[in-house]
């Protein structure tokens, strides 16, 4: 299996914490947050990951180089003209992906059985799939409409009735999927994800467990008590 780990945002919500270093390589328990996601790949036996990589991305591959001593193969994909947007990276980095192909994003922890998802992805003749969570605004704002198998609609800045889900954090595409992007420019996976709607291309798979994600100084501090009180280690 093939991860895609979006992590060339900004990340302007970590104020100074991340000034002169990348979201990924924010500091947990002694390690970057990303040797805890790569960890967690690892024991769901994904063995290829691509990193699209933007602001200060360098740092990253200059730690983590190859990923032998991770266990796992790691590519890199730069965004060298300005950042692209989520599915604007995905585009960039075209080349490198297979057929079918995971995204996560380079600030959530997930608890998913990837090798269960995609099983069942590949059952269906659609374009896509999102990891949904019954969130009811409990960890963050819900964002998400399911109806039956599919998403009905998603934003993360508009509420509607029904919008009980969040997008969990883990996405399936199959790389025809990127057709719908368009080249060179700044385009967003949210924007990706209302054409795969309106196409009703778009699975949902609702995942039981809870996230974690860095992206905020509070789930920073609730990931960094998760990992200290379970004795996760990479």
């Amino acid at each position: 299996m093939q991860v895609v780990i979006l992590a060339g945002g900004l990340a302007t919500r970590l104020g100074e914490l991340t000034r002169k270093i990348p979201k990924s390589m924010v500091g947990v328990e002694g390690k970057p947050f990303l040797e805890h996601q790569l960890a967690l790949l690892k024991r769901n036996k994904v063995g290829d990951v691509v990193l699209c990589l933007g602001h200060l991305g360098e740092q990253i591959e200059a730690y983590f180089g190859v990923g032998h001593r991770f266990g796992i193969n790691i590519r890199y994909s730069y965004e060298r003209q300005g950042l692209l947007g989520t599915a604007g990276a995905l585009k960039n980095a075209e080349g490198l992906l297979e057929d079918t192909f995971y995204t996560m994003y380079g600030d959530s922890y997930l608890f998913l059985d990837f090798a269960g998802v995609m099983a069942y992805f590949r059952q269906q003749a659609k374009l896509a799939l999102m990891t949904v969570h019954r969130n009811y605004d409990r960890y963050e704002r819900s964002n998400t409409v399911v109806e039956g198998s599919l998403v009905k609609y998603y934003s993360k800045k508009e509420k509607t009735p029904g919008m009980t889900y969040i997008e969990y954090g883990a996405n399936i595409f199959r790389k025809e999927t990127l057709r719908l992007v368009p080249a060179d420019q700044p385009y967003s996976l949210e924007e990706l994800v209302h054409r795969l709607i309106g196409k009703r291309e778009l699975l949902a798979y609702e995942v039981k467990e809870r996230f974690y994600q860095i992206g905020s100084a509070e789930g920073l501090a609730e990931f960094k008590e998760y990992i200290s009180r379970e004795g996760v280690k990479p």
